[in-house]
């Protein structure tokens, strides 16, 4: 955020900025953490904060556009959110939104890969458990795979207090092949809280 940017490059706190701008220390706040829009500040607030920062409102305002940033949630809130969202939908909505919405291809090409991959199996799982065919779209994506297996996180923690190989092993028996073939060991979709 611009107004971030600026206090940084001039050594100057939200609190001072806040004290020699006259603006409440509680906007001023808002505005730094993006709770409040910059775009919809009062005029004379933004003028208050511009000559404490020796920029104009326009200056704030056109370079106020923050690059789009993706949050990417751990790999575990990712597969959770999934499978609640095919829990939600249905598994044919499912399948029509994540296609629709080329997710499978959007997350492949930003390097997120498990995500890619874990929808492509999710997508490849209910398609042939509802006898539909594979959409061919993602052959190119359907040739790769992880390079070592991604355990969900209670195998994982099994694992490590027990040192037990065999809780791995038995997990990669029980995958569900659609995800097993991206080298994801995922044996239960259905059963979300």
């Amino acid at each position: 955020m611009i107004i971030n940017d600026l206090l940084e490059k001039e050594n100057i706190s939200r609190y001072r900025l806040s004290k020699e701008s006259g603006v409440p220390m509680t906007t001023v706040t808002d505005i730094c953490t993006g709770k409040a829009d910059i775009d919809k500040c009062a005029a004379g607030t933004l003028f208050k904060i511009a000559k404490v920062l020796g920029v104009t409102v326009d200056f704030i305002l056109e370079n106020n556009r923050a690059e789009e940033v993706d949050y990417r949630c751990s790999f575990e809130t990712f597969k959770s959110n999934t499978c609640h969202h095919v829990k939600d939908m249905g598994d044919i909505d499912f399948i029509i939104e994540t296609l629709e919405t080329d997710d499978i291809r959007k997350f492949y090409e930003k390097g997120w890969h498990r995500e890619a991959l874990y929808l492509l199996a999710m997508t490849d799982y209910l398609s042939r458990v509802n006898d539909i065919p594979l959409c061919t779209n993602y052959n190119d994506i359907r040739s790769q795979k992880l390079e070592k297996p991604c355990f969900p996180a209670g195998v994982l923690m099994a694992y490590a207090a027990t040192g037990d190989e065999s809780i791995k092993e038995k997990a990669m028996d029980d995958a569900i092949p659609e995800f097993k073939q991206f080298n994801i060991v995922e044996n239960e979709v259905r059963n979300v809280i």
